[in-house]
């Protein structure tokens, strides 16, 4: 697995993920996953939209999450 993606929640990060720090973790599994560390012209579009769809998906996971021991009943809410 792609080590340079961080894990996102608390107690890990002592606050909540910015958004900055979820596209960051999006864009390096597309990367990992497609192979491409920067896409060709071609395939810039669908290399974006999955870019934007793993951070939508990030967001939405760690909004959802409930970690035991944690004063907030989610993360991001």
């Amino acid at each position: 697995m792609c080590r340079s993606i961080k894990t996102l929640r608390p107690p890990v990060l002592p606050e909540e993920a910015t958004e900055e720090e979820i596209r960051a973790a999006a864009l390096q599994y597309v990367r990992k996953v497609s192979g491409f560390r920067a896409p060709a012209a071609h395939n810039r579009e669908v290399f974006d939209r999955a870019v934007e769809a793993v951070a939508r998906a990030t967001a939405e996971l760690l909004d959802g999450l409930e970690v035991r021991g944690s004063l907030r009943g989610s993360l991001r809410g």
